[in-house]
């Protein structure tokens, strides 16, 4: 799987009437850390609609990179911020297949 990336996925459970302020702060993190970190290639947001949650779906070069994203301090000093709006689960993994509508 040479140059396959490496997933993030973040499932956040958020607190009632909480989902707004969270994306709001999940895109002020990604414009002023992710961004800079080394082996970061995209990330997208995922909204519910139903506003319980928000999923983060991210990119990344390496699993080296994930924990070194992980182990910044201002990744650290972030992460008590998303706690008060909700919970967080997340899983780290690779591509294995991609489904979608082919042209006949």
């Amino acid at each position: 799987m040479s140059g396959e990336s490496i997933i993030l996925i973040n499932l956040l459970k958020v607190k009632p009437g909480k989902q707004d302020a969270l994306i709001e702060l999940l895109k002020q993190n990604t414009d002023t850390v992710i961004r800079t970190l080394p082996g970061w290639k995209a990330t997208r947001l995922i909204a519910a609609n139903d506003g319980t949650g928000v999923v983060i779906y991210s990119e990344w070069e390496t699993a080296a990179a994930v924990e070194a994203m992980r182990g910044d301090p201002r990744m650290k000093a972030y992460f008590p911020k998303i706690i008060e709006l909700g919970s967080l689960d997340s899983i780290v993994g690779t591509n294995v297949e991609m489904f979608g509508n082919r042209a006949a």
